[in-house]
C-alpha cells in the first residue's frame, strides 16, 4: 500500500476519533427511541440531519418509503461509487436487540470518515438509509426502485458476539398458513365440526417429519398464532407462520414447495380449507465478495480486532439481495461475550454498552478505510469486480 493511502487512513481514524462522542450520543438516542419497520421517522431524521451538517446532500423518502434516504458526499469525481448502508428498525417487544442502533451509526460514521478524504480519491460516496430489515425488505424496495443502479460496491457492519468477515446468510421466505374448518360443540356434536387446529398440528407434525430430509444448512421454524377460542368449541379457524430458510435460492424454492405440501396434507387429513400467503419479500442468501471481505479483514486487524473463522449458524438479511446485484460485504463486529444470542435482552444490553459504542466507531473506521482501498487502488477494484462476475 502506498504512503498516500496510509496517510488517508490515518486521517480517517483521527476524524472518527473526533466524532466518537457525537456518534455515541446518536447511537444511544436511537436505542432509547426504538421504532418498528417503516416507522423509523426519528432515526431517519437524526441521521440525515447529521449528514447535512457535514454537507452531504440528502434525499428523503427514496424508494417509495418515508423512512429511507440517500445521502451523497459533496466531494465526488469520476470512478466507482461506494455505498455504506445504515439500518435502524427495532424488534417488537425487544427494541434494539439486534443492534440496529449501532448499524445506523456505523454506516453514518463510515460515510463521514471517508467523505473527509474524498477530494483525494477517485469516485463517489453514498450513505443509504435502509428501513425495515426486520421482515420488511427495505433494501429490496430500494433495489426495485433503482436506488442501487448507480452503486458499484456496498458495505455495512452488523454487531455480533464475534468479529467475522466472510459469513454469509440464508435466504428466507415467511409463510402464513390459514386453515378454515367448521365450528361445533366439542362435546355434544364433535362429529359436526372440522377442526382447523388439528390441521395446524398436523402441519407441524409433517414438517417435523420433513426435517430429516433437508440439507443441514436449511431451517424451518414456525409458531401458532391462532388456535381457537375455547376448548369446548371446535376451532373453525387456526393459523400458523413459518420461516423457511436455505443457503441457495433453488434450495429455498424446493423447500418452500415441500412445506406447502405439509400444510396441504394437514388440511386434507382434517377436511379443512387452506389459504397460503407468502408474506413480504423473500430474502436472497448473502454472498460476501471475497476480495472485499479480505480488505475489510485487513483493516479490522490494523485496528486491533481479532477476526475469527466461524462455521456456525446463519440468519437472514435483505443485504443478501444487494449482494446478488453488486459486490457487497456484511461483516460482523464483536460487542458482547461469545454465545450471547441475538434478538435477546442480553444482546440489547450490549447494544447500549461502552463496548458496543467502541465497536461502533471501530467498525466505522474499518469500512471507511476499506473504502480508501477500493477507491484509491484501481487493482483492488478490478479484483472485486472480477470476483463478482465469476461468482
Amino acid at each position: 500500500m502506498t504512503e498516500k493511502l496510509e496517510a488517508l487512513k490515518a486521517e480517517i481514524r483521527e476524524e472518527l476519533d473526533g466524532l466518537s462522542d457525537e456518534l455515541t450520543d446518536l447511537g444511544k438516542r436511537i436505542f432509547e427511541n426504538p421504532e418498528l419497520k417503516f416507522e423509523e421517522y426519528k432515526a431517519m431524521e437524526w441521521l440525515t440531519e447529521k449528514l447535512e451538517e457535514h454537507d452531504f446532500s440528502v434525499e428523503r423518502g427514496v424508494g417509495g418509503m418515508d423512512t429511507a434516504f440517500l445521502a451523497r458526499c459533496p466531494h465526488g469525481s469520476d470512478g466507482p461509487t461506494i455505498a455504506f448502508l445504515s439500518e435502524y428498525d427495532a424488534l417488537p417487544g425487544l427494541g434494539h436487540a439486534c443492534g440496529h442502533n449501532l448499524i445506523a451509526t456505523i454506516g453514518l460514521g463510515a460515510g463521514l470518515g471517508l467523505c473527509s478524504v474524498m477530494e483525494r480519491l477517485n469516485g463517489q460516496l453514498l450513505v443509504i438509509g435502509a428501513p425495515a430489515e426486520e421482515g420488511g425488505g427495505g433494501k429490496i424496495e430500494l433495489i426495485d426502485s433503482g436506488v442501487f443502479d448507480e452503486v458499484d460496491v456496498a458495505m455495512m457492519v452488523h454487531p455480533s458476539d464475534r468479529t467475522l468477515v466472510g459469513r454469509g446468510s440464508l435466504g428466507v421466505q415467511e409463510l402464513k398458513l390459514d386453515f378454515y374448518g367448521e365450528a361445533a360443540h366439542a362435546s355434544s356434536q364433535p362429529e359436526e365440526g372440522i377442526n382447523a387446529l388439528d390441521a395446524v398440528i398436523g402441519t407441524f407434525n409433517n414438517v417435523n417429519a420433513l426435517r430429516e430430509h433437508v440439507k443441514e444448512s436449511s431451517r424451518i421454524h414456525g409458531i401458532i398464532i391462532d388456535g381457537g377460542e375455547k376448548p369446548n368449541i371446535v376451532p373453525d379457524h387456526a393459523s400458523a407462520r413459518f420461516y423457511v430458510r436455505a443457503a441457495d435460492p433453488s434450495d429455498l424454492d424446493e423447500l418452500l414447495e415441500k412445506v406447502k405440501n405439509c400444510a396441504e396434507a394437514g388440511a386434507l387429513a382434517t377436511g379443512a380449507e387452506l389459504e397460503i400467503t407468502e408474506e413480504g419479500h423473500a430474502y436472497q442468501p448473502m454472498e460476501p465478495n471475497p476480495v472485499l471481505a479480505d480488505l475489510v479483514k485487513e483493516n479490522f486487524e490494523v485496528l486491533g480486532e481479532e477476526v475469527e473463522d466461524y462455521e456456525g449458524g446463519m440468519g437472514s438479511t435483505d443485504m443478501g439481495d444487494v449482494s446478488q446485484k453488486i459486490p457487497a460485504v456484511h461483516p460482523y463486529i464483536r460487542i458482547s461475550e461469545e454465545d450471547t444470542p441475538g434478538h435477546s435482552e442480553d444482546f440489547a444490553e450490549a447494544s447500549d454498552s461502552d463496548a458496543g459504542y467502541y465497536a461502533m466507531v471501530t467498525a466505522a473506521k474499518a469500512l471507511a478505510m476499506a473504502g480508501v482501498d477500493v477507491l484509491g487502488e484501481e487493482e483492488n477494484y478490478r479484483k472485486i469486480m472480477k470476483s463478482f462476475r465469476e461468482g
